[in-house]
């Protein structure tokens, strides 16, 4: 625990004008980011006598070791600052306000040629119009359905577009007359815009004028004598009636605001949402957080605005936002909402009437939102902290290992050897700092060996990190390196490894470059990848520069043995190993002939398998991956210089491996992007390999010969062929 007054700066150095401020902990990472009026005003309440500070501002600066500060003009360019900062660092010291659930949204993807409508989750996109959050996604469908009868938008994926216009069928949709079918020419992309824009513009709360239209035209085909016609518009009416039932009404027409309610107590906060668009209640979401210092209603409500609107502009910010308390001071808050909207946004405490009312309402859903996530969060943090109680008493260790990381090692018949690293913090998941690793130290199937590899290049980054922002005193750099004696990869410094020809030997990958992370609950759909970038700048997330108090391993003692024979061989004698072995679930720790056995009912065997399952998870499903892409790897893969892009332009230029190789040189040179030199390569490339099994339909049993799959590995499918080996003949580990 740090003394304050160890880098408390002098008060003449601190500027008495706007700013934002960052606490710093020993490892150089961001734990606090504030904001400030006056720097040196606030900086003095923090460096105040520690037994007049509150219990939580007292753990924040006794675990921070430095302070910095960033001077700016306004207090409106302090507030963007902040925000700007507390998203980039994460400070585990600030308000966060966390969802219970990802909110689903209803879409229309206005930015393609033929707009389509869908739900969507997650970070907003451009050229996508958002209506909502709403608070299941079967409400949304209950409603798009109700209103493809009035507004027949496109709903189907880019994949079934693409075959009912190759086929000239469109799905069952277009067959009774909830799509225009644009696939197949029945609208024009002009006509199917104008459509996609009227349902917007009715789920935005204009529906008045678009009822009265359709009015108009029911009395008109019945005057004329088309009752069929009439009546199908008098359906339709009923439809969109029935749709906007589902939305009450709680204010006046055409009114657009959000209502704000913070429910707290001394530890949690609850937010909730109500989002008013033409009157109607649009959509609702909610918040929950830990109160980590001392803070008012107000500048709760300020942080809850600025996770709002802080990705928000145009009219995705309302002209007026209702709260139960002003954050102190108002006007930067209120001119800073302005600035987002680009016109005047008012901000204010609602006093009578309908919008009080409604925001009891709003007030009563934020207090049973608390109620239920701390009667959930109770035994949760009950268990966890017996959970890493009894840990720490089964290993002998000092304290509760709040920082465990757990490894494993997986493959196939010793093919695609790879290996994961997971991490709890607090007895939970910290998915962001998931690592994987490929082994290339050396070949063939060797689990001890590889997590001797895995552990030194691991912790090997961690000594380079501390050795880089300066953490060792001097002399202690050329001790640990020393001692670290020959690793894996070479010998010498703790800073990146060198092998025999004095080159970096692999750090993540073994291409001597971090290896990009795929979350493992993306890997096998690759729709996120979470990058980890390595910058000069202190305080973001970095590769390896936080240890754990605990290291747990996939194994009995010869993967335990050569854990704690790596991190000793790295000079690290501070953490803590121990290994989960599978067959007993015994646990296992260095220098033991007999494992530890916890009880089956303990809270910290359970936490320990839980550790241990998820780091399998994470490096079959990684191992998995690689084998994949290894069987579609096609002919194309084996030309120099040609990249996925221009493998891609390839297959969608001829539409198949098999046309590509009856092509001529002139025919590939009419792909953009292809010359001449390239074009002449491909086609030795293409006549030298053999050509592929033909593909066969797992449903019917049939042989495809007409075309060959797509084997450039971009396809999300793996074409199944002749030659595919039979994965039952091997095990995963």
């Amino acid at each position: 625990m740090a003394d304050p007054s160890s880098y408390r700066p002098r008060p003449g150095d601190i500027p008495d004008s706007p700013g934002v401020y960052r606490f710093r902990d020993e490892h150089r990472r961001v734990i606090y980011v504030g904001k400030a009026k006056s720097l040196r005003q606030r900086l003095a309440n923090y460096f105040q006598d520690l037994a007049n500070l509150h219990p939580r501002t007292r753990t924040m600066v006794t675990t921070a070791a430095s302070v910095e500060w960033t001077v700016v003009s306004t207090e409106v360019e302090a507030l963007q600052l902040e925000y700007s900062w507390i998203k980039e660092y994460d400070p585990r010291f600030n308000v966060k306000y966390r969802d219970d659930k990802s909110y689903p949204y209803l879409a229309v993807t206005m930015s393609e040629q033929f707009p389509r409508v869908q739900v969507m989750r997650g970070h907003k996109k451009k050229g996508v119009r958002y209506f909502g959050p709403y608070a299941h996604a079967w409400a949304i469908r209950d409603t798009v359905d109700l209103l493809l009868r009035v507004f027949p938008v496109r709903t189907c994926s880019a994949g079934v577009f693409k075959n009912a216009a190759r086929t000239g069928r469109p799905c069952l949709l277009g067959y009774i007359g909830k799509c225009s079918a644009p696939c197949v020419g029945r609208i024009t992309p002009e006509e199917h815009r104008e459509l996609a824009e009227d349902f917007c513009d009715f789920m935005a709360g204009r529906t008045g004028t678009y009822l009265r239209r359709l009015e108009r035209q029911m009395m008109e085909a019945a005057e004329e004598m088309e009752y069929e016609r009439a009546a199908r518009l008098r359906d339709d009416i009923e439809a969109l009636k029935k749709a906007m039932e589902k939305n009450a009404v709680v204010l006046a027409d055409a009114t657009d605001a959000d209502l704000i309610a913070v429910a707290e107590d001394e530890l949690e906060a609850a937010v909730q949402i109500f989002h008013v668009r033409g009157g109607r209640v649009r959509g609702q979401r909610g918040w929950v957080t830990d109160k980590v210092e001392e803070v008012t209603t107000g500048a709760l409500v300020e942080h809850a605005l600025q996770q709002l609107y802080g990705e928000e502009t145009g009219d995705a910010v309302p002209k007026e936002v209702l709260v139960p308390a002003l954050p102190e001071p108002v006007e930067p808050v209120q001119e800073w909402l302005t600035g987002r909207r680009g016109s005047n946004v008012s901000l204010r405490i609602p006093q009578r009437g309908d919008k009080k009312a409604l925001m009891e309402t709003v007030q009563r859903n934020a207090q049973q939102a608390l109620a239920l996530h701390k009667t959930k969060r109770a035994s949760d943090l009950t268990t966890r902290s017996r959970a890493l109680e009894e840990i720490a008493e089964a290993l002998d260790l000092d304290s509760a290992p709040l920082r465990i990381e757990c490894y494993d090692i997986s493959h196939l018949q010793g093919d695609d050897v790879v290996a994961s690293m997971v991490v709890f913090e607090d007895g939970l998941q910290r998915k962001g700092e998931y690592r994987r690793f490929q082994i290339k130290g050396f070949a063939g199937q060797d689990d001890v060996r590889s997590m001797h590899e895995v552990i030194t290049r691991r912790f090997r980054r961690y000594l380079a990190e501390k050795e880089r922002t300066g953490e060792w005193a001097d002399g202690t750099a050329a001790d640990v390196s020393a001692a670290a004696g020959p690793g894996t990869h070479g010998s010498g410094a703790a800073g990146p490894a060198v092998d025999g020809s004095g080159t970096p030997a692999p750090v993540a990958d073994g291409s001597g470059t971090p290896e990009p992370l795929v979350d493992g609950d993306a890997a096998l759909t690759g729709m996120e990848v979470i990058t980890d970038s390595l910058k000069d700048d202190d305080g973001r997330p970095r590769k390896f520069a936080y240890p754990p108090q605990l290291v747990v391993v996939d194994g009995g003692q010869p993967q335990v043995a050569a854990a704690r024979r790596a991190l000793d061989e790295l000079g690290i004698d501070d953490i803590a190993v121990c290994g989960l072995a599978k067959r007993l679930e015994e646990v296992w720790v260095p220098g033991e002939d007999d494992p530890v056995v916890l009880p089956r009912t303990s809270e910290g065997l359970y936490l320990l398998q839980r550790v241990r399952d998820e780091a399998h998870r994470f490096a079959i499903t990684y191992q998995r991956t690689k084998r994949a892409k290894r069987f579609r790897a096609g002919p194309l893969d084996d030309v120099p210089g040609l990249g996925e892009t221009r493998k891609q332009a390839l297959i969608k230029h001829f539409g198949s491996v098999k046309k590509l190789r009856s092509a001529t040189i002139e025919q590939i040179q009419e792909v953009p992007g292809i010359g001449r030199k390239t074009a002449e390569t491909i086609a030795v490339a293409l006549a030298q390999a053999a050509p592929a099994a033909p593909a066969v339909n797992t449903a019917t049993g049939e042989i495809i010969e007409d075309e060959e799959p797509d084997t450039t590995g971009g396809s999300s499918g793996e074409p199944v062929t002749a030659g595919a080996p039979d994965e039952r003949r091997g095990q995963e580990t």
